[in-house]
């Protein structure tokens, strides 16, 4: 075991700004979901949208990045400080030292999406202003968030769809074992554009409702957007009661369908398994699962027989997808924050908008909040083609 700890943590959603209003929500049980009004996009759907991201103005310096996915990553920099950390971090350990890791799957896309709209009639020709490499390109939000922060150590991007801001854990992890840096700035930004809103749609997948993880009658994703960040450090000789530690990471992949999971479950079981092995943990030690739980019946349902198999139905499991939507690329930096907030706080969030659990499914899923303070929390992320992640988090005391 190779424990990380979270020394500073922060989550903007459809459900607010920031920890406290992220945690007021989910004790008030209320959703960030709403009728998508995004833009042009005419689809009968529900998005967790950031309200005000449109209104971000980045730095002057910074200028060449503006595009709504980094001014989302700035947004949700601005929260709880988290500003502030990564620079006493900086003079800590040097800003060589700190490394930047981030997970995004449509990355800046949306303003691809704008320049094609402005367009040279006559030749076809994208508008000058237009920079790829600074705001489509996926790299582009990392190196935004490295610039702003001033840090100069290794900068990384994971796109590997669903389970891209959950893999910067791993990934940050193995550079801190290493000793190639000291301290890291992980998570994950993706904000919508209509890319993924009409993709999803044509491939069948998305709801015309508020989305219902792990309900018999599920029928698809509500999409949203999201920027989350931690600040990893190497767990202190004497940590707090409130610390929360990273544990246990689990990696696999399926090989199975470029798009749908293996129907048994079999990566997802693998990345849960190696998250616990990881952290020399047994199933019974963990007190809550934050599942993948995107209210499609294929992936619900294969989740649902991985979890099975390795707890039961004795461990309390819970999608937060039914409060934010599917934020893609920056879900599992986003549930690593709810995570972190269930540890803290004691509250294992019920899943909203869910009616009736899907009695094929054997879990023992959360229908309203329960108050427990868990010891170890598991989260989950599986994204498309089988990427699949698994974080396994504690308390230190």
């Amino acid at each position: 075991m190779y424990p990380l700890w979270l020394s500073h943590f922060t989550a903007t959603s459809s459900l607010g700004r920031g920890l406290a209003q992220t945690l007021d929500a989910l004790r008030a049980r209320r959703g960030g979901l709403a009728p998508c009004a995004f833009d042009s996009v005419d689809l009968p759907t529900f998005v967790g949208e950031v309200a005000g991201t449109d209104d971000v103005v980045l730095p002057a310096p910074l200028a060449a990045f503006d595009c709504r996915n980094n001014r989302l990553a700035l947004l949700g920099l601005q929260q709880d400080g988290f500003e502030a950390a990564a620079a006493a971090a900086a003079a800590r350990h040097g800003p060589q030292r700190v490394g930047v890791f981030i997970g995004t799957s449509t990355s800046g896309i949306l303003q691809t999406e704008l320049a094609y709209r402005r367009r040279d009639p006559a030749s076809g020709t994208l508008p000058a202003d237009f920079n790829y490499g600074s705001t489509h390109n996926t790299f582009s939000v990392a190196d935004f968030t490295r610039r702003h922060l001033g840090l100069e150590g290794p900068a990384v991007v994971v796109s590997s769809a669903c389970s891209s801001s959950a893999k910067v854990f791993a990934s940050a992890q193995r550079m801190l074992r290493a000793g190639l840096i000291d301290a890291a700035v992980v998570g994950g930004v993706d904000s919508l554009c209509l890319t993924t809103l009409y993709g999803f749609n044509s491939l069948g997948l998305i709801s015309t409702q508020a989305c219902r993880p792990f309900d018999a009658a599920r029928d698809g994703i509500s999409i949203g957007e999201a920027a989350a960040f931690a600040l990893l450090e190497r767990a202190p000789a004497q940590a707090g009661p409130g610390d929360v530690l990273l544990l246990g990471v689990g990696e696999s992949s399926d090989a199975h369908h470029m798009s749908s999971p293996h129907p048994e479950g079999l990566g997802a079981r693998l990345a849960m398994e190696q998250a616990l092995a990881m952290a020399g943990l047994d199933a019974a030690d963990i007190g809550y699962i934050n599942l993948h739980g995107t209210a499609t019946q294929s992936n619900d349902a294969a989740e649902a027989k991985a979890v099975a198999g390795l707890f039961g139905r004795g461990v309390p499991c819970s999608s937060t997808k039914g409060a934010t939507g599917h934020t893609l690329g920056a879900a599992g930096g986003l549930e690593a924050v709810v995570c972190a907030l269930a540890l803290r706080h004691g509250l294992l969030p019920g899943g909203l908008n869910t009616r009736e659990p899907d009695p094929a499914l054997h879990v023992d899923y959360l229908m309203d909040n329960q108050e427990a303070f868990p010891r170890h929390v598991l989260s989950n992320s599986f994204g498309f083609g089988g990427t699949n992640c698994s974080l396994l988090f504690g308390r230190a005391g």
